[in-house]
């Protein structure tokens, strides 16, 4: 695939792995991008693979190098699905420079046994590495969302290659039907999420920057209205705003008791005008999709039972989901449930005050159900779905 004139798509497409970063299901694949850029005086491989896939990629490289010699290897990101195979590349061309930040060697040296001393130059922000014709400007993207992390610019053909910033789940081989946003959504929340300052720190960067075409290591690239679009988006989820007016309701349920309440909530909500309902079984479904959700909606209802004085666990995970990612500028309302003890409220309401979630404001409305559904908790249902909706 050409991006430009001079710059080549490399990558592999990933159709075999179960879950990527050994959590998040993929039932699309996933796409490892990587990059060739032609200068009239030298050449750039821009990052490597996942391990599995040298092979193939070494041939896309070979065939994007047209006869030409890689003079240099970008290292933007050491995470292993990027830069797992940077020894056995480098094996294979003895004459190969690796270009990259300190601590990505320092990295190197902790993955490979070597940091490459003979062979490395250490770029930071603001180094430029002329390759005739095409110059890439390095600009530091620390813990967008490892600490080495570095993005590079392309003057000449306006593209920016960003590391993990702007990439989705899927294989770029395969069609996703609910487009960009759904799986770059997941992805940004469930691996980047925690670092929103760092990701604002970054987008005020590019915003300086004239950009045509965004290079990203997943993901398919971006151009035109696609990568205002994508901004718009990263501005919104690094910054905790609200993206869709709605509620997302998260729940647990042993005997179903719980579950038939949150069912309710739901019908109070949408009966009441809320634009959109998004509810999920946490111990069914996939949470890292309803981490997705709460993120996206401004208001969440966790709806649980008392389970050994505390909560049930698969909400006690959700909800240190939430908090690890910097979860913030929510409403955030409760269902409890509890035969003898009610006690899920105050547990689940502590979480967030312990992990000094910001922005976070509770409902006045908290419902106690004590065993099952009644009247009275019923009306308790239908008084805070009107105090959310």
């Amino acid at each position: 695939m050409q991006i430009s004139d001079d710059i080549r798509y490399v990558g592999v497409d990933d159709h075999d792995i179960d879950l990527f970063e050994g959590q998040y299901v993929v039932p699309r694949g996933m796409a490892y991008n990587s990059y060739v850029v032609l200068g009239t005086a030298k050449t750039a491989v821009m990052d490597t693979v996942d391990g599995r896939f040298f092979d193939q990629w070494s041939a896309n490289v070979k065939a994007a190098l047209g006869g030409r010699s890689p003079d240099y290897l970008v290292v933007h990101h050491m995470e292993p699905d990027h830069s797992a195979c940077i020894a056995r590349f480098l094996a294979a061309n003895p004459a190969t420079v690796v270009v990259a930040s300190a601590q990505a060697f320092k990295f190197m040296g902790q993955f490979f046994g070597t940091d490459f001393a003979d062979r490395r130059q250490i770029v930071k922000e603001g180094d430029v590495l002329d390759l005739g014709g095409h110059s890439l400007a390095f600009v530091a993207a620390p813990m967008v969302h490892w600490p080495e992390v570095m993005v590079s610019y392309d003057a000449a053909d306006k593209v920016l290659f960003s590391a993990d910033g702007f990439g989705k789940f899927g294989a770029n081989d395969v069609e996703d039907p609910e487009g960009w946003d759904c799986e770059a959504r997941r992805y940004y929340f469930g691996i980047v999420g925690k670092y929103g300052p760092q990701v604002q720190a970054l987008l005020k960067k590019a915003a300086s920057l004239d950009i045509a075409t965004v290079c990203p290591l997943h993901g398919p690239v971006l151009k035109g209205e696609e990568i205002a679009h994508a901004v718009k988006q990263y501005d919104t989820w690094s910054s905790y705003g609200v993206e869709t007016p709605g509620v997302c309701i998260a729940y647990t349920s042993v005997y179903g008791h719980t579950k038939e309440a949150a069912l309710l909530l739901k019908e109070e909500l949408l009966g009441k005008g809320c634009p959109k309902v998004a509810i999920a079984d946490l111990a069914r479904d996939d949470m890292p999709e309803t981490v997705e959700d709460a993120f996206r909606y401004g208001k969440l209802v966790l709806c649980t039972t008392t389970y050994n004085n505390g909560i049930f666990p698969f909400m006690h995970t959700f909800i240190e989901h939430l908090t690890e990612r910097g979860y913030q500028n929510r409403t955030v309302a409760f269902v409890e449930n509890g035969t003898w003890a009610p006690a899920a409220a105050r547990c689940m309401k502590a979480l967030f005050e312990s992990a000094g979630s910001k922005g976070i404001s509770f409902a006045q409305n908290t419902v106690t159900i004590r065993s099952a559904l009644t009247d009275e908790t019923r009306a308790q249902i239908a008084a805070l779905a009107a105090e959310l909706a």
